[in-house]
This record gives C-alpha cells, structure tokens and sequence, in this order.
C-alpha cells in the first residue's frame, strides 16, 4: 500500500457476507447506498458486534481488482425470491484479506456506513478517529479519485491495475 493509495473502509455486519469475502472473494454493497462510485485501491472492514472479540474494529483490509454492478440475484442466487433480488449491488473483486498487526478500534459507538482515507492514515491508524482526514487531504483524496473515475466505469467489470 502506498501512501496516497486511497482506501475505503466499509461495515462487515454479517458472517455470511464475512464467508463469501473470505472464501469467494467479492464484498458487495447496495448501489443505493454506495459511495459516490467504488475508486479505491483498498478496501478495509469495520466488523460490528457479530464478531465477538473482533467486534468495533478494523480488523482487515484487501486489495481491490475490479467493481461489477450486478443484481443481488446474480450474488446470492439461493434467495431468487429476496425482496431486493432485482437491485443493482456492486460486486467488489478483492484479494486475500490480509489481517492488520493490531486492530484499528472504535473507542466509543458510532454508526458508520463508509469512510473514505489515504493508505498514510490507514497504515498509522489505531482508532478510527485517526482515518479522518483534514480537509487539504480529503481534497487531495476526491480529486484522486474523480482522476482515477475517469477512465472506468462501475457498470462493468474494471481493473484497477498492478500497485
């Protein structure tokens, strides 16, 4: 990971959705909710209280190869009759996961949907008040991204190429 990387940190609130990350290697989330567009070189993963002792921390993080938007249907194929079965998701195409040497901890509970922060912030990190970037750095991060936007598109598999 370098410095300027961006990475985006999202919310692992499922042991099913934790299994096909680990297993099958892909992370989806609702188009509805999503980011404005998936442009991160890395994705990293707040665990919620599912996840006893690894609960209310960032625990890992993974690279990303690629973005498609499918339906829920074409993810999860065994619940054809879900009530969103028909919605766009984006499927993110991750790495292994790689474990950090220490969690990055939520001292105090907070709802967290997305958040988005530079490799530097994510590799110094030990709460996730210190993935909060200041504003010369999150202009430099949304212009990173709106650059690396430019030549991709989430509505088809895309390939965020060799770091």
């Amino acid at each position: 990971m370098f410095p300027e990387d961006v990475v985006l940190v999202a919310v692992m609130n499922n042991q099913r959705d934790f299994a096909a990350l680990r297993d099958e290697g892909w992370y989806r989330i609702p188009a509805a909710r999503a980011p404005d567009g998936i442009h991160a070189q890395y994705i990293a993963f707040y665990q919620t209280k599912t996840f006893g002792a690894d609960a209310f921390a960032i625990n890992y993080y993974t690279p990303i190869y690629g973005v498609e938007l499918v339906t829920r249907r074409d993810l999860i194929p065994s619940q054809p009759d879900h009530p969103r079965a028909q919605q766009p998701y984006y499927k993110i195409l991750v790495g292994p996961l790689i474990r950090l040497p220490h969690p990055i901890i939520s001292r105090k509970w907070r709802r967290l949907a997305f958040l988005v922060t530079t490799g530097e912030r994510f590799q110094k990190a030990w709460e996730l008040n210190d993935l909060v970037l200041d504003a010369a750095e999150d202009a430099v991060v949304w212009r990173a991204i709106r650059e690396f936007g430019r030549g991709t598109s989430a509505d088809s598999a895309k390939t965020q190429g060799d770091r």
